[in-house]
């Protein structure tokens, strides 16, 4: 398929996060960090046109970028990774993980709280709302919490592991983490008990969260290579998807191969890998899954963006260099009828997703209805004049 986009410059916002409060109502975070370059750290709210035009509604100034995201369009909610000032943490003090509630068209803060060392290297790359919204996972590059959602009540001891945390997702049952790192997906059972909003004793926190399964890469790719991306399927529990990079050692004296990226099924029941695709020779840096659970979203360092059918992973479309630089996002709208993607050039880019996907399965059942439809008539009209 051939779907129009349209892109947008977002001058002196370099896109590091976003997230959907409706269909028409999009939420992104960016910045420049703790530099001096005078780029100043936001949150903005957009209205999204369905043709692809933005139009911005109203902005708040936070210390730091924020990093990851994650919305709760039925409470209006946001709860995003943000750094505290550097003057907080050189005093040792972090509230990086935040929820903001949007109140006649402005941002509000509602809870913080820390669960990261203060340490400004560190941040929190990961923000994975469970999908009863009473559940948020977050992460920075070492460190794992799992937290009460909105009140960020702490569930379970913190985490700690010694590869870096790449990603998280919460099964559609509510009752199983998975969180990618480095070379393994380590799988973790959720034992919260349902009388209560966080566990009444030291022993339930314990329990709240217990490792049961490690999961290695697969071995059907034949070069080194690690886990980027998690996602459950949105509806179907026995489907799980990942992005795999493959990454070379550099050698002096001689070129190093480029990095590819894929994108697997896997059944979560046997841990087994279904379906495999590889997306290109580059390494892949945004994922996301629609809510109807039909396409996968991608951004590739090649700076091209593009989808996949999640049940063939065929691809359906590529934008080509659809970005200066890589991008950071790709995020489906609750409908599926756009996909934004965005980089830290300053761009968004607003995809128009057709009625019609060419490509998917729908497609061919209505080739197929068509056929036969066109069948009957020629059928009955030499009938009737024969």
């Amino acid at each position: 398929m051939r779907p129009r986009h349209t892109p947008h410059t977002l001058p002196a916002f370099p896109v590091h996060a976003a997230a959907f409060l409706a269909p028409d109502r999009l939420v992104l975070g960016g910045g420049g960090g703790f530099s001096k370059t005078g780029v100043q750290n936001k949150i903005r709210l957009y209205s999204v046109d369905p043709e692809g035009s933005i139009d911005l509604k109203t902005e708040i100034q936070v210390e730091d970028a924020p990093t990851s995201m994650a919305a709760d369009p039925q409470s209006n909610t946001v709860v995003c990774g943000i750094n505290s000032s550097q003057e907080k943490i050189l005093k040792g003090e972090n509230e990086n993980c935040r929820v903001f509630t949007l109140r006649d068209d402005a941002f509000q803060l509602d809870a913080s709280r820390g669960t990261l060392p203060a340490d400004e290297d560190d941040y929190q790359k990961v923000t994975a709302l469970s999908p009863d919204r009473c559940l948020v996972a977050v992460a920075g590059c070492h460190h794992l919490s799992l937290l009460s959602f909105p009140d960020l009540n702490p569930l379970a001891p913190s985490i700690q592991l010694e590869e870096e945390i790449y990603d998280a997702t919460f099964s559609n049952s509510n009752d199983t983490l998975v969180v990618a790192t480095t070379h393994n997906l380590l799988v973790y059972s959720l034992n919260i008990p349902s009388s209560s909003p966080s566990p009444v004793s030291s022993e339930e926190r314990a329990k709240a969260l217990e490792l049961s399964h490690t999961v290695d890469l697969p071995h059907n790719i034949n070069r080194p290579c690690t886990f980027r991306s998690v996602r459950f399927h949105p509806h179907e529990s026995d489907i799980l998807y990942t992005v795999i990079n493959t990454s070379s050692p550099r050698e002096r004296g001689r070129k190093s191969p480029p990095r590819q990226g894929y994108i697997s099924r896997w059944n979560p029941r046997t841990w087994t890998v279904e379906r495999q695709k590889k997306v290109g020779d580059k390494a892949l840096t945004a994922f996301d899954i629609s809510l109807d659970g039909r396409f996968l979203g991608y951004g590739s360092s090649d700076l091209s963006i593009g989808m996949l059918d999640s049940k063939t992973l065929s691809p359906l479309c590529t934008i080509l260099k659809a970005h200066d630089f890589p991008p950071t996002i790709v995020k489906f709208d609750p409908s599926t009828k756009l996909l934004v993607s965005g980089s830290a050039d300053y761009s968004l880019r607003v995809v128009t997703i057709p009625i019609v996907v060419g490509g998917s399965s729908w497609t061919i059942i209505i080739l197929l209805v068509a056929l036969f439809i066109a069948f009957i008539a020629i059928a009955l009209q030499s009938k009737q004049f024969g």
